[in-house]
């Protein structure tokens, strides 16, 4: 029975010593250095500050000494959160006051920067420099913690500004590893092609794979999922058989027609998570590698890692949508209508969560806890925790569910309710020169905004001439605007925030 994860790693590094564990350019690191340079650095986390389960922050760019890092924190019994290196001074600083970690470990690059304006009451750890270390032997120091303690902090937008603490504990990831390896055939020779920031879910579950299965993480450097050709390179060269991405790099890949040049033969397992990939370009993958895997999983971050699934075992035509699937095992989804009851079948409703998964919480914010991790309504009988994800969703009579959108992309305009999610999925699936979009609503002027990446701009009779083919007049966008490329969050997603903004400021 595992407690820690930690306990996969020492398992892993008596069997797998020599065995690769993390490639970063020309840099190879074995089993046995990563966990002995782990250890080292944790005793100097015992030696700098005592006790268990307290956020440690890791102020680094991806690398291998992030990874280090890390599982340092895990060895010391403490609780990681990586932070964005590229964030500006004010958004790292709410981000510290929020969650008060009492340290936070970097390295020569970062050390000055970091001490110009982080509080002095944090103190920060230089791996770059000798330090005292702790004697104790860092296994003691898990012998105090349970299965349900903090394993990380991961930090999401919040709707004040400061983001949300979310605490992901042990126990939740080491169910999703034992349901991913029995599940979705993970074996023992994984090469992770690693494109996820260090602050993402996505990299806490392939440190999880390192740990458990031997994997080896394939750090791709950031830039390069600006330039696809040069990615597809090196998913080549180092033979990458799985990876575990945002659509949006796939869509560009498929938009640039990459994989006629790079078929990635090595390729086997292809997950992808986090928003919705269009059909279209999900075909194109599937026509250029037709031995791969695709399975779409789907789960918010508060949930430990996803709660659905579906592997693509059969054609679906560019138009229509792929299901997000059935529940992992140990995990159950709960539809509800706005009366708080049971949706029935083909009828839409907010996907709920229950279960091990579930993350404990924000961090250092009960009010914000209590409002999103809420009493089943459907049990009234004992204390039952679920996570309301905000997202709509309905289950069709074979039990597969499909996601048509979020509550809050749910308008109101001229008296009919509009689910703009609706109109992406047809217009990013209709339209060859479009790359990628969105919709956007402007509330004060009353408008369906398109917002889309092409080479050309295309012509708003154009738009409106063929989407009144799929749509009625009131739903057809007003306002159109074309971008050579449209602003990312880190994580790759579009970032909705930065275009309601601007269409508040400037208009489209």
């Amino acid at each position: 029975m595992i407690i820690n994860l930690v306990e996969y790693l020492e398992e892993t590094a008596s069997k797998e010593p020599l065995k690769i564990a993390v490639i970063e350019g020309e840099k190879k690191t074995n089993f046995i250095s990563l966990t002995e340079k782990a250890k080292q650095l944790s005793r100097r986390i015992s030696g700098s500050t005592a006790g268990l389960n307290r956020p440690i922050a890791v102020f680094l760019h991806k690398s291998t000494e992030s990874v280090i890092a890390d599982l340092a924190i895990t060895y010391s019994g403490n609780v990681y959160m990586n932070l964005d290196v590229k964030n500006p001074e004010s958004r790292i600083l709410n981000i510290l006051e929020k969650i008060e970690p009492v340290l936070i470990i970097t390295n020569n690059t970062y050390f000055e920067k970091l001490g110009s304006y982080c509080p002095t009451s944090v103190r920060i750890l230089n791996m770059d420099e000798a330090g005292e270390e702790h004697d104790a032997d860092p296994l003691q120091n898990l012998r105090g913690l349970i299965d349900t303690d903090p394993y990380c902090i991961i930090n999401t937008s919040g709707s004040t500004g400061t983001p949300k603490g979310v605490v992901l504990n042990h126990k939740s990831f080491v169910d999703f590893i034992e349901w991913s390896v029995q599940t979705l055939s993970i074996s023992d020779n994984e090469m992770i092609g690693s494109l996820s920031p260090i602050y993402f879910d996505i990299y806490s579950f392939e440190l999880c794979l390192l740990m458990a299965k031997a994997a080896t993480i394939v750090i791709i450097p950031e830039q390069l999922a600006t330039f696809p050709a040069k990615l597809a390179a090196l998913l080549t060269d180092e033979k990458v058989n799985f990876i575990f991405w945002v659509p949006t790099i796939m869509v560009n890949i498929a938009n640039l027609d990459i994989l006629s040049a790079y078929p990635l033969p090595d390729l086997k397992k292809i997950w992808f998570a986090g928003e919705v990939f269009p059909t279209k370009h999900l075909n194109y993958w599937r026509r250029s590698i037709p031995g791969a895997v695709y399975t779409n999983l789907y789960g918010p971050i508060e949930i430990t890692l996803d709660c659905t699934y579906y592997t693509v075992d059969k054609d679906f035509p560019d138009d229509m949508p792929l299901p997000i699937g059935y529940p992992c095992r140990n995990t159950d989804v709960l539809i509800l209508t706005d009366e708080h009851l049971p949706a029935g079948v083909n009828e839409k409703g907010e996907l709920c969560v229950r279960g091990t998964s579930l993350a404990l919480g924000y961090y250092n914010d009960p009010e914000k806890t209590a409002n999103a991790f809420v009493q089943n309504p459907l049990n009234n009988n004992y204390p039952e925790l679920i996570y309301r994800t905000g997202d709509v969703v309905y289950k069709n009579e074979d039990g597969l569910i499909f996601f048509t959108g979020r509550k809050d992309f749910q308008v109101k305009h001229l008296g009919y309710r509009i689910d703009l999610g609706e109109l992406e999925h047809v217009i990013l699936n209709k339209w060859g020169g479009i790359k990628n979009g969105c919709v956007i609503y402007h509330l004060q002027k009353k408008e369906i905004c398109l917002l889309y990446e092409g080479k050309e701009e295309i012509s708003p009779a154009v738009f409106r001439k063929e989407l009144a083919a799929f749509f009625p007049k009131y739903m057809i966008p007003t306002q159109f605007r074309m971008f050579e490329e449209l602003p990312r969050n880190p994580n790759g997603k579009i970032d909705r925030n930065s275009l309601n903004q601007l269409i508040r400021e400037s208009g489209v």
